[in-house]
């Protein structure tokens, strides 16, 4: 065997590892049930149970699945939700380095406002004082979506 074949043979053979162990990982993880609409992938990290009981007894729990308040705008800016938060979630648990109880960052509080305004448009344009643009809906209304 020539060398250019040695290389050809490790350098494929490195790559189908590396294929195979992430296959291996995203189905181990649970990778796939990110892809869903539903509140139960939230359960796949242990730390959650308390934000997903506390959602199952709030108001909102009715009408309203995980990903309608934490992901907002279009399937781009969902997509890129999803994947920023994945990789961040994926790597904070996995090397311990969170806070807990769990705190949401500023940028996915930014999130769940938007999301809060999408669907409450109506009734903003309708009331003066939940017109105003420096207000924070999770300010008051904190408990609407989780009880903590």
């Amino acid at each position: 065997m020539r060398n250019s074949s040695k290389v050809i043979l490790t350098v494929s053979i490195g790559i189908g590892v590396l294929i195979g162990g992430a296959i291996y990982l995203f189905w181990y993880a649970k990778g796939y049930s990110y892809l869903s609409h539903d509140s139960k992938a939230c359960l796949n990290c242990h730390v959650m149970r308390e934000q997903f009981n506390s959602w199952t007894q709030a108001s909102h729990h009715i009408v309203a699945q995980c990903n309608d308040c934490h992901l907002s705008g279009n399937i781009l800016s969902q997509m890129k939700t999803k994947i920023l938060n994945g990789f961040s979630h994926s790597l904070a648990f996995t090397l311990q380095n969170f806070h807990e109880p769990i705190q949401i960052k500023k940028r996915n509080r930014k999130v769940v406002e938007s999301s809060c305004q999408n669907c409450h448009t109506p009734l903003l344009e309708a009331s003066g004082i939940h017109g105003r643009k420096d207000m924070s809906c999770l300010g008051c209304h904190r408990q609407v979506g989780h009880l903590q």
